[in-house]
């Protein structure tokens, strides 16, 4: 799988900042707390990066990634119920309309949830 590694490890910071804060703050607080682990973890971390979004080759336009590590996984944070399909259509359109194939869907909800999907630059028309 790719960044197999990665993801796993950054999966595990997900649930040492579930397990230290539990639920209940604003997204902004975990993304906060999760940069700061990824960090102290040796991870490159960047929070809110602006990602060109393509449509056939061309730029159409640009969002904010949560965070995105070491430049090749985006990580879309959640504070809801639960992950529902409307999340992971959201990741799966960012990986398709970016240069990016690994995306991590993390909820800090009333339970710690994960997705983890992959959208292979292949498979894209960029």
């Amino acid at each position: 799988m790719l960044y197999e590694d990665k993801t796993k490890m950054i999966i595990g910071a997900f649930y040492d900042v579930y397990n230290s804060l539990g639920f209940g703050f604003l997204e902004k607080v975990y993304e906060n707390a999760l940069a700061f682990e990824l960090e102290d973890m040796g991870f490159n971390v960047q929070q809110q990066q602006n990602i060109k979004v393509y449509y056939r080759g061309i730029d159409v336009g640009t969002y904010f990634a949560d965070i995105v590590v070491d430049d090749s996984i985006i990580i879309e944070l959640k504070t809801a119920e639960n992950i529902c399909d409307s999340h992971k259509a959201q990741l799966k359109n960012y990986l398709q309309a970016t240069k990016m194939e690994v995306g991590l869907l993390l909820n800090f909800g009333p339970k710690p949830e994960f997705s983890r999907t992959i959208f292979s630059n292949n498979k894209k028309n960029l």
